[in-house]
């Protein structure tokens, strides 16, 4: 027996794709989905296609993605699709973080041999 499965968040019109662990700041990010926010599909690809900005290569990616899956999943025309919402996901979704180094001591009471010292 298996539990039941969770009801479908969004609405039979919609697609949805999620860009995860992506290294930028959320301003920069930001920008770029506030320019596609709004428009018609393939307006919006033709802008990530030739934006200057590093982060319209992942958001293009992403965009590609919720395309494919309102096509192939939902059965949606895509030359009707507009993207409703683009924005960051929550600091959840942030890339992880390498683990902090421990601070070791750098030196120690008892002195150290010195080359050329005579030997005692």
């Amino acid at each position: 027996m298996s539990k039941p499965s969770a009801p479908r968040r969004e609405a039979d019109n919609e697609a949805k794709a999620v860009l995860r662990a992506v290294r930028i700041s959320p301003r920069k990010l930001d920008l770029v989905a506030a320019t596609i926010r709004g428009k018609k599909v393939a307006t919006a690809v033709n802008e990530l296609t030739f934006s200057k900005k590093r982060i319209a290569h992942d958001v293009k990616k992403a965009l590609n993605s919720a395309i494919a899956n309102a096509e192939n999943n939902h059965n949606l025309d895509v030359d009707r699709l507009v993207v409703a919402e683009a924005s960051r996901a929550s600091s959840t979704s942030s890339p992880p973080r390498s683990a902090a180094r421990r601070p070791r001591p750098r030196s120690t009471n008892s002195p150290s041999p010195r080359s050329g010292s005579p030997a005692t």
